[in-house]
């Protein structure tokens, strides 16, 4: 298609635009025949991310923050090769890190151009390239190995004696001084050094700051880098063939980013797969996307191992024994169960290393679950999966090791991420150099494999700690972005009742379709939307138009799907002759009996309220509802404040809206503390140190300002019977407003808040506040297939580094005989501090 377009001629200096627009340029080359025996380059410099394409397929990501800038034509001239040819060049007018106006974290600026800046056919001279190495390296052992460290004087000695060997005019002079370099290369550890497992790695978020559309063309540019490089480097060997042999081998692990390449650029997938088949190319992970690793229901991290496992045995004939999560916001105490179960005994992450109050104990280590499931754990030393092969890097990686004595080996991962690009020719000529180097730990390419079977070996002395890995930094991404969670929340429960019915529709009816391509369609939109930057909410507002475009796909699909499931399952009970006009089919996909008040459409087209019993995972037509023993009772007293009691819970609530009573009738317990407020709203300044989106500060709570503009003071909306109701309104900050309904029906042990917020505040932090009269040490939080306990203190700082935690469906604090439970349908960041219970909007 790009082809056969027509072409003007493009100037280097030249502007194109605007943002996420693409332009394709048609290069023609011709290389002059003097230059034969030289190596040839096509160089391209651009503030845009760009791809060589040649005779139809990609064979060179450019990106020049990524440092490729070129693309090899040959690296021998030879008189048989062709010497004109032509070259397309895809260019996309985003950078590496999207578009952002005067920040990396920005919001886009739509108007952003990029610049064609070098367009040029060169003349590479390796041999100046491999002296520039060979002194980079002497001169970082120089000044990093430290004036006490007899190696740096031998460094910087070498170094002074290369420059004086080296006549930069005369060629010849430059085989003298790259011997000196390789003498002092060549001298080796001893046998306690530290080895370190060097990766070839390439981050790449599925969307951040950049749409998913994009995120496929960067998985193409850096890919077909991968495979370039892997292509020229089957057998990396220095000057001294005792080196050994050194293969590069990427780790790359989110499989929907290798379906999004084995879809769009099957000539790519190929070469792929022939290199995975070699061994070079490691599918590592074992999830679909580099899932967020708290939110998520437990439902969906098991889809997310199902759907990446089963993809890499399809593809790849193997599923991973690794788990890969290395930029995620946090860990679930539950995901070593989870791994265990999906065939997973490993893991690896670095992202506590940003942890701001507290320093993670460990770099190796065994983690263990709420069950007592374990996995070994290895977080990167050099804390880190964006290394560049640097002296210091690897310097850094042995200094930092919490686990010495314990382990003699880690991992370094080199290339460059999150927009992607991976390793480059010079990340691993470094390496080469530092391979065996005297004074410098060893440094090997290794496999995720390899290395965890190594330390597997070495784990008789390690640690174990029990528990969630609780990311002390973005806090705020439990709730940025409502919407998304709550879109995610609902579509997880629409999947649940789709499967649901449809399983007891085929249990009940053969020819019943199960609806599997739907569903794995579905849940795998669902799954894509839980990536760590998409389901947290940091990212860009395409990406969020995306992802809610996504959910509501879901939802009209998982509808349509939930429809003919009920139409096979109840088909009998929906014919007009077997049921009154008065009647109503309802059905519970819940694994236990419920009796609840339902709505429902009366004989005048008007909602009317019915209680109703439906057995576990059943259903029940339900003609003449019954009348409930004890109905509510509504009552207005003269203060303005109103009352609702169901013979099972009473509660006042005054003209604010605030719960002042919540009692529980058959032992008179009072559970809002004398003088408190509950149901009481608070709004935070929200003012983080840098990333907006993501983070929360401690210093927030300082800045506590209780709602109490009333806009309309609470009102009866419905009087009792089955169902009483209140609503009011308060305006919150400068410009938003809330409405509160908050409901008692019959038969029921819980009050109900349907609460709206028109927000429009900025750097603003809504929450709602129960003070309950419960004490306990502890609060309990529910988390995936589980629950977790918190600390309700702060006594050490990492407890107090806690002071926004993330929970699913419900949070309790309990003592002995009585608690109070606060839960949610649509809600993740929460907090209980002293006998606070704390939901944030």
């Amino acid at each position: 298609e790009a082809v056969v377009q027509e072409f003007r001629p493009a100037q280097v200096g030249e502007s194109f635009g605007p943002t996420w627009e693409t332009c394709w340029f048609k290069v023609e080359l011709s290389i002059p025949l003097a230059w034969a025996g030289r190596e040839v380059h096509f160089v391209w410099e651009s503030d845009g991310e760009g791809m060589v394409w040649r005779d139809a397929q990609p064979v060179q990501g450019l990106t020049k923050e990524g440092e490729k800038t070129s693309y090899i034509l040959t690296r021998s001239l030879k008189e048989s090769e062709p010497h004109s040819l032509t070259l397309y060049v895809e260019l996309a007018c985003n950078g590496l890190f999207g578009a952002g106006k005067g920040s990396m974290i920005a919001p886009p600026d739509p108007d952003r151009r990029v610049t064609l800046s070098k367009a040029e056919l060169v003349v590479f001279n390796r041999d100046v390239y491999e002296l520039l190495v060979d002194l980079e390296i002497l001169l970082d052992m120089a000044q990093l190995l430290g004036e006490e460290n007899q190696r740096s004087f031998q460094a910087l000695y070498t170094a002074n004696q290369m420059v004086n060997v080296c006549d930069v005019t005369d060629p010849s002079t430059f085989p003298a001084a790259r011997d000196l370099a390789a003498v002092i290369f060549s001298q080796r550890n001893g046998e306690s050094q530290h080895t370190i497992h060097a990766m070839g790695h390439c981050h790449i978020d599925s969307a951040w700051l950049w749409p998913y559309e994009e995120t496929i063309r960067k998985c193409a540019r850096s890919w077909v880098t991968v495979v370039h490089l892997m292509e020229h480097n089957p057998e990396l060997t220095f000057a001294c063939s005792v080196w050994g042999v050194l293969v590069l081998i990427p780790v790359l692990w989110q499989a929907q980013q290798f379906e999004w390449v084995r879809s769009c650029y099957p000539g790519l997938y190929a070469r792929i797969q022939d290199f995975v088949a070699k061994r070079q190319f490691i599918p590592v992970g074992g999830t679909w996307v580099e899932m967020d690793g708290n939110l998520p229901s437990g439902e969906s991290m098991v889809r997310q191992f199902l759907q990446g496992q089963r993809f890499f045995q399809e593809q790849f004939g193997q599923i991973c024994s690794e788990f890969w999560l290395p930029d995620t916001f946090g860990y679930s105490a539950q995901l070593p169960q989870l791994m265990r179960g999906c065939g997973i005994q490993r893991f690896l992450t670095q992202k506590l290393s940003w942890n701001l109050v507290n320093s993670f104990p460990h770099h190796t280590f065994f983690w263990e679950g709420i069950d007592g499931s374990q996995v070994l754990t290895h977080f990167p030393p050099g804390d880190s999966y964006g290394m560049l092969g640097r002296v210091e890097e690897m310097l850094k990686t042995v200094k930092n090791n919490k686990d010495k004595g314990r382990v003699n080996h880690s991992a370094f991962l080199f290339g460059f991420g999150d927009g992607g690009g991976g390793p480059t020719q010079k990340m691993l000529d470094r390496m080469k150099r530092m391979s065996n180097t005297d004074g410098l730990p060893r440094v090997q390419i290794s496999t995720p494999d390899q290395l965890f079977s190594v330390l597997e070996k070495e784990s008789s002395q390690l640690c174990t700690w029990v528990g969630e890995l609780f990311l002390e930094l973005h806090n705020g991404t439990y709730t940025t972005q409502a919407q998304i969670k709550k879109g995610n929340r609902e579509c997880e429960r629409i999947l649940h009742d789709v499967e649901v019915l449809s399983t007891l529709a085929v249990a009940g009816d053969r020819a019943f379709q199960y609806p599997a391509s739907q569903l794995q369609q579905l849940w795998r939109l669902l799954l894509l939307n839980q990536f760590h930057d998409v389901l947290p909410g940091s990212c860009i507002q395409l990406v969020v138009e995306d992802a809610l475009q996504y959910y509501t796909e879901i939802r009209r699909a998982g509808a349509q799907l939930q429809d003919e499931a009920v139409q096979s399952l109840c088909r009998d009970l929906l014919q007009p002759e077997a049921r009154s006009s008065q009647s109503t089919l309802v059905l519970n996909t819940l694994s236990w009996e419920r009796t609840e008040v339902i709505s429902r459409p009366g004989p005048d087209g008007a909602d009317t309220l019915a209680l109703v019993t439906v057995p576990s995972m059943g259903y029940a037509l339900v003609q003449e509802p019954f009348v409930p023993p004890h109905p509510v009772a509504v009552r207005k007293q003269e203060d303005g404040s109103i009352t609702m009691e169901n013979g099972i819970i009473a509660v006042c609530l005054d003209t604010m809206g605030h719960l002042t009573s919540l009692q529980l009738l058959d032992s008179g317990r009072e559970s809002v503390p004398d003088g408190c407020y509950a149901n009481q709203f608070a709004l935070f300044d929200d003012v983080p140190l840098y990333w907006d989106a993501w983070d929360v500060m401690d210093y927030h709570l300082e800045t506590r300002k209780p709602v109490t503009t009333l806009l309309k003071p609470l009102e009866i909306t419905l009087a009792g019977a089955l169902r009483g109701s209140v609503r009011f309104s308060l305006q919150v900050g400068k410009s938003s407003t809330l409405t509160q309904e908050i409901i008692l029906d019959a038969g029921c042990p819980y009050l109900r808040f349907l609460t709206q917020v028109e927000w429009k505040e900025a750097h603003k932090f809504l929450k709602v506040e129960f003070p309950v009269q419960v004490r306990s040490t502890n609060a309990t939080y529910e988390i995936q297939f589980g629950h977790l306990q918190r600390p309700t203190h702060w006594n050490t700082s990492w407890d107090w580094a806690r002071f926004e935690v993330w929970a699913h469906k419900w949070l309790d604090l309990s003592e002995h005989g009585f608690g109070v439970a606060l839960l949610n349908d649509c809600k993740y960041g929460a907090s209980a501090h002293r006998n606070i219970l704390s939901l944030s909007l």
